[in-house]
């Protein structure tokens, strides 16, 4: 905490101080304005700690009253799209009223919500949200801001932490010491940070466009080279294939089982998992990240790995199976320093002397195009079969090693730049947390900021 605080004072300097500060007697709290008070949670709500309702899945209904669950609350505190329904007898006990507070006791923990009627509509909650109804002299929204500073999450991870089964019980969240400026005050802090936090979010958001923008703009140059070539003069014939046009006229059209060999990953028991010093480094869609390979959330197998099943530079490495649609099709390469690895069972790896181009064509429109005609709402997956017959255009070989080369550097420009829009977000992100934070603790005094 000591280094994040350091961090606050540093980007929020052109704030001021409150005149004087006490000790609040929590150390992860630390010092606040010397009129403010701090006090348990259960202290400032008229009701307290209550769980929500149980009901199993067969209970819902198209219709209804939305059932608010731990899975339905963004990071952010906002609600996602799609939601369940019960009926409101069902969970008359369990309606919610605006400026409830709740908090989840289980799976993400910390994660809160506030909540409004005319915003979010006829609401219960599940039992894995903890409620609370803010007296008044507690303004909501500001007890919302307190659940996205450091501190909370600091407070939250440490209950968690010395928690016996990783479950922070409304008992605890009811004791949770939380300052309580005056009502005004209050209000005065929400308000600056809904203006401000604002402002962040709209900054992140064209941001964030701008990255979806490059990414299009990276995948159409790849298409187009790989359809069209780098000549815009060539002379073109038609591909025979409806959705792929006009290609060049001294280019081939193949189905991959023509140009090379795919091969399916390995198969394992949990039996087979064993710690990073035992086995060998299992690949799987959650490695693939933005077209590379990182090495994250491991699992390591200590079994004879047959060598066909063992990474070779060149691989393209493929995401075959997975709970995300979005990630089925995904490829990344191997190179030189993931090579002697191996993949799992719903991963496939493509293996050809033209890797190099196909990597390009298996990161275009017409790889995503085939892909997604085999998926349905029954079936997510691609197979052998489906991958073998995927049909791409071939140019001659030292045309493919030229293409490859410009979208090797192409690419690159665009990637680097997008790195570097990520980096501005993540600042954004932090800034953000940084002033929620310093504002509902008083490290910095914003009533009259502008």
């Amino acid at each position: 905490m000591t280094d994040k605080l350091q961090v606050q004072r540093t980007a929020l300097g052109r704030y001021k101080s409150y005149p004087s500060y006490k000790d609040s007697g929590v150390e992860w709290l630390g010092e606040i304005p010397a009129y403010w008070q701090f006090m348990p949670l259960k202290h400032l709500c008229k009701r307290s700690g209550l769980y929500g309702a149980n009901e199993p899945a067969e209970a819902y209904i198209e219709e209804g009253v939305r059932f608010l669950r731990t899975t339905d609350i963004s990071d952010k505190g906002g609600l996602v799209r799609d939601g369940v329904y019960l009926s409101f007898e069902t969970v008359s006990d369990y309606i919610l009223q605006t400026g409830d507070l709740l908090f989840s006791r289980s799976g993400t923990i910390g994660r809160s919500f506030l909540y409004d009627q005319v915003r979010h509509g006829l609401c219960a909650y599940a039992g894995y949200l903890v409620r609370f109804v803010p007296g008044p002299e507690f303004f909501p929204l500001f007890g919302f801001y307190f659940t996205k500073s450091l501190q909370f999450e600091h407070w939250a991870t440490t209950s968690e932490i010395s928690s016996t089964n990783g479950n922070v019980n409304a008992q605890k969240y009811a004791n949770m010491p939380c300052p309580k400026p005056p009502l005004a005050e209050q209000k005065a802090i929400s308000a600056f940070l809904d203006r401000e936090t604002a402002k962040i979010d709209s900054l992140i958001d064209k941001n964030e466009r701008l990255i979806e923008l490059l990414q299009e703009k990276r995948k159409a140059l790849i298409t187009q080279a790989v359809t069209k070539g780098l000549n815009p003069n060539v002379p073109t014939k038609d591909s025979g294939v409806e959705w792929l046009g006009k290609i060049p006229a001294h280019w081939e059209v193949k189905q991959l089982r023509h140009v090379g060999i795919a091969i399916i990953g390995l198969t394992y028991e949990p039996a087979d998992v064993v710690g990073p010093d035992e086995g060998v480094l299992v690949l799987r869609a959650s490695n693939i990240y933005d077209g590379h390979i990182v090495l994250e959330d491991n699992v390591f197998v200590k079994r004879s790995i047959p060598n066909r099943l063992n990474t070779k530079v060149g691989d393209i490495l493929i995401c075959a199976r997975s709970g995300s649609r979005a990630l089925i099709g995904k490829s990344a390469m191997i190179d030189k320093a993931l090579v002697g690895l191996t993949f799992g069972t719903f991963m496939m790896v493509f293996r050809s002397t033209c890797n190099d181009y196909l990597f390009y064509a298996f990161n275009s429109t017409l790889f995503s195009y085939q892909s997604g005609a085999f998926l349905t709402s029954t079936i997510n997956q691609l197979t052998l079969s489906n991958l073998n017959s995927f049909t791409v255009p071939v140019p001659p070989h030292d045309e493919r090693a030229a293409i490859a080369a410009f979208l090797d550097r192409e690419t690159a420009k665009i990637d680097s730049l997008v790195a570097k829009i990520h980096e501005a977000i993540d600042r954004l992100k932090e800034y953000r947390n940084t002033l929620i934070s310093a504002a509902v603790t008083g490290r910095i005094d914003v009533r009259e900021a502008q």
